[in-house]
């Protein structure tokens, strides 16, 4: 099997994650004596500065983590909610909206990154946050080289910057245009706010934790949630063609907090077990289709799938992700994960995979319930909508003009020699989601477009409830031990992408860097999460390598096929551990060039 790079392989730690430099940042934690924790937190807000385009400061982190010495994995939700003002009575009756927008002010959920990072480091860290913030601060303050897809991604916004988000256009634009790739930028009011926070932290004097703390609320209750709530008060463009002002206040900050709660964990055959987020949450989408599969002969040859593994995986896909639009939210009935993960449920769902690809969305009952679909699915009125070839489906920014975007996001992983394990997928904020914040020098994010304005669904947009987000790290263990972290980004595709990776390392018996480039697919047969929340029937998108034989075999079968060119689809990360062997490994995603595994 060819593979880009090799595995890597050593005894002191590993961090592999969607920018070289993150990774970097996170192996010189290491090498100074930090933790997984220390590094996955320093590698974090490195890529709030050098992927500004798929995540930032005022965006949001998922962390699945397995801590030496503790007995079972833990999540931490660093996904903050939507305001109190947020109802579908102001944005359906009295905006005329049918979909929340997916750019501009509307859509802010509370930036939960923050507070999710600064909380894992005080628990679980042993670095000040000074000490881990400083490589971020240096890249903001010092500059940092563009990757082609930042300059690709302001030059697509160019227009929508220069005309409606003038804070936005002072920022990233250079002589009113996009800055060239590779070029070095700075953004130094960034680098200033982290200053500002930290300088906060020290004088409030007291431990780590106690300076970690003060830096938490002088983010929630202090400087930067007053720039929040008066920034937001000002209409501003949205991809609905007009102005809106925003909903988010200072007392919505001030309210949150991260929070742990206990990740769902399946086990699989093999001795495996998969850790993912809950119901809130897009995670066990990725469990119900391995679900499914178990039983199902899957083959690899020569480090490819088989043509009957890629259907039979896309047909699992398709009825797990009916199952996320009919039953997965934050309102969702807290008994219905187990019915849905149950393998009684699997194999009556199993039984509707046939020889030919569906092409209809087909949600289940499970434990007997009834599904509902919000009316814009129901009434068909996102299928078979516009696509962008230019994105959609490859994991990377989906802009237009008008700002319209989809699914964009950076992953982490890393491992350490004392076994701590930590996967997290960060997002939003991303430049192009609303204007910048002048006197903070980042934007808010746009995470509330994944509700839906109809009452009464798991789903529906309420007022402190957290968005059903693609946000979806994982943490598998084996023999009852955490061996494996990885993740990608993607929306949508994120837990079909992880699925390509898993089936190629557990059951095509590739080694992390070969799973990672094996031949990926993922299926666009189910609503969107992201603005305007289209789909396509029967739409397979695949690599090339995959081969002719089995790309005709599957148009066949029925699938409207779609060659995506040999190397575009996901972008995964993964860190290993064998406890038996001493080992530790990684590897990172070789397509687009940008992301690195590092260790030693």
């Amino acid at each position: 099997m060819f593979t880009t790079r090799p595995e890597l392989a050593g005894t002191h730690g590993m961090v592999a994650s969607t920018h070289w430099l993150a990774s970097a940042s996170g192996m010189a934690v290491l090498e100074d004596g930090g933790n997984a924790f220390d590094a996955a937190v320093t590698a974090g807000f490195v890529l709030q500065v050098v992927e500004p385009h798929l995540n930032g400061p005022g965006g949001e982190v998922p962390v699945l983590f397995a801590a030496a010495g503790e007995s079972r994995p833990r999540a931490l939700c660093g996904q903050g909610p939507v305001p109190a003002g947020a109802t579908v009575g102001h944005y359906r009756d009295e905006l005329g909206l049918d979909l929340v927008p997916g750019t501009g002010l509307l859509p802010a959920t509370v930036p939960g990154a923050w507070d999710g990072w600064l909380t894992l480091l005080r628990d679980y860290g042993t670095k000040s946050l000074r000490e881990v913030l400083t490589y971020a601060i240096g890249y903001a303050r010092d500059g940092f080289p563009l990757v082609d897809r930042v300059s690709s991604t302001i030059a697509m916004v160019r227009e929508m910057f220069a005309r409606h988000w003038t804070s936005s256009a002072r920022l990233w634009l250079r002589d009113g245009a996009a800055p060239e790739p590779g070029s070095l930028f700075r953004n130094p009011v960034l680098a200033d706010t982290w200053e500002r926070l930290l300088a906060e932290a020290d004088a409030a004097g007291g431990d780590r934790e106690k300076r970690i703390d003060a830096a938490r609320r002088a983010w929630s209750q202090g400087f930067v949630a007053e720039a929040v709530e008066k920034f937001a008060r000002d209409p501003a463009r949205d991809n609905s063609g007009r102005d809106h002002a925003g909903v988010i206040t200072g007392q919505d900050m001030a309210e949150y907090e991260a929070s742990y709660e206990d990740p769902v964990t399946v086990d699989l055959p093999g001795g495996w077990s998969l850790a993912k987020f809950g119901i809130w949450s897009q995670g066990p989408a990725l469990l119900q289709q391995l679900r499914l599969l178990e039983g199902e002969h899957l083959g690899y040859t020569d480090g490819a799938p088989d043509a009957a593994t890629v259907h039979a995986a896309t047909e699992a896909s398709k009825l797990a992700f009916a199952d996320r639009e009919a039953f997965y939210g934050d309102s969702a009935d807290p008994g219905v994960l187990d019915d849905l993960l149950s393998r009684d449920y699997a194999a009556s769902r199993r039984a509707l995979i046939g020889e030919h690809a569906s092409l209809e969305l087909r949600p289940g009952t499970p434990g007997g319930r009834t599904a509902r679909l919000p009316s814009f699915v129901a009434e068909g009125r996102g299928a078979d909508g516009p696509q962008d070839p230019s994105g959609v489906g490859i994991g990377e920014p989906t802009v237009s003009p008008t700002g319209e975007n989809r699914g964009d996001t950076v992953h982490v992983d890393v491992v350490d020699r004392w076994g701590n394990m930590v996967s997290a997928t960060p997002s939003g904020g991303w430049l192009q989601s609303s204007p910048t914040i002048p006197e903070l020098g980042f934007c808010l994010g746009s995470r509330a477009q994944m509700f839906w304005l109809d009452e009464g669904l798991p789903n529906s947009l309420v007022p402190g409830k957290r968005p059903r987000i693609t946000l979806s790290p994982s943490l598998a263990l084996r023999g009852g031990a955490p061996v494996l972290a990885f993740g990608t980004p993607g929306g949508d595709q994120q837990d079909q992408w992880q699925l390509c990776f898993w089936l190629a390392h557990v059951h095509g018996g590739l080694n992390l860097q070969a799973a990672i480039d094996a031949p990926a697919w993922h299926s666009g047969a189910f609503p969107g999460s992201f603005y305007p929340r289209t789909w396509q029937p029967g739409r397979l998108m695949v690599e090339s390598r995959l081969g002719a034989e089995r790309i005709a075999e599957l148009s066949r079968r029925g699938h409207r096929v779609t060659d995506s060119g040999p190397w575009s689809l996901g972008r995964l990360s993964a860190v290993s551990r064998d406890p038996e062997a001493g080992l530790l490994g990684a590897a990172a995603n070789a397509r687009g060039a940008q992301g690195y595994a590092a260790g030693r």
